[in-house]
């Protein structure tokens, strides 16, 4: 199973021109779909403008080599290692969905493009990626949807409810599952249930990359924007109007420690 190409083996039901038209049009979705979300909430006119009045209230002027240090400083420690989530348990759920989720989508674009056929010869490092991301995006995000979900865990509501916020999880989730059930049936020979998984996948994929705009798909975007803005504020002293840290110690004695915070 770990060394099939399931499009490879689908082109045999469906060209592979078709599989490579439908992986743009959800290229496409979300294209669109940002491009909506950043009109409608006016996010990066925000950062702009928010960039502008740091500048104007920093304390000093950074030079390219000091911005390039911040920047890559977050890069390395923020976005590529989610350091802000601590060293708990939704970290590893994040890096485990992040990195798995990266895996699947690059492997299946490699596969869909460069090795649509059976008689290319995929290479297995390729397909075992594929089938590894999946399952590394389902162990993250099932983990994060039983278990770690600020409104399971904190707030006491059933893992079963579904919120506008869940869809961009559900839905990632969802595809990598119907992946793996599809490749799975597809090496058995089981056609029945191959096929059934395959529309699975595909409307899975539609809700996914199709449902940007409703979802949290977007803040991908934004999130690795905002770090570097928060830290060069940080270092040019204009803290994005912030009060400096006291230099006092806390006065709130001991009570503060009795329950460690869980990073929401």
């Amino acid at each position: 199973m770990f060394s099939n190409n399931p499009f490879a083996e689908l082109s045999l039901l469906i060209p592979s021109i078709y599989q490579q038209v439908f992986t743009i049009l959800m290229i496409l979705l979300v294209i669109i779909g940002t491009s909506l979300d950043i009109i409608h909430k006016k996010n990066v006119k925000y950062f702009f403008a928010n960039a502008k009045k740091a500048k104007q209230q920093a304390k000093k002027t950074l030079n390219q080599s000091q911005k390039t240090k911040v920047i890559l400083k977050t890069v390395t420690n923020e976005i590529l290692t989610t350091s802000e989530l601590g060293l708990g348990k939704r970290r590893i759920a994040h890096l485990l969905g992040m990195y798995g989720t990266i895996l699947f989508w690059i492997t299946s674009i490699i596969m869909i493009f460069l090795y649509p056929l059976p008689t290319y010869n995929t290479p297995i490092l390729y397909t075992f990626l594929w089938h590894i991301g999946a399952l590394m995006t389902c162990l993250g995000g099932y983990w994060f949807w039983f278990f770690l979900r600020v409104d399971v865990a904190a707030e006491a509501n059933p893992w079963y409810r579904l919120v506008q916020a869940d869809l961009f999880v559900l839905a990632l989730v969802l595809t990598a599952s119907f992946a793996l059930a599809w490749s799975f049936f597809q090496f058995l020979n089981f056609n029945t249930l191959e096929l059934i998984f395959l529309l699975l996948f595909l409307i899975s994929n539609i809700f996914l990359f199709g449902g940007v705009y409703w979802s949290k798909f977007a803040h991908m975007f934004y999130k690795p924007g905002a770090a570097i803005q928060r830290n060069l504020a940080e270092a040019d002293g204009s803290r994005d109007n912030l009060p400096e840290p006291a230099d006092k110690p806390k006065q709130f004695g001991l009570g503060i420690k009795r329950e460690a915070p869980k990073h929401y």
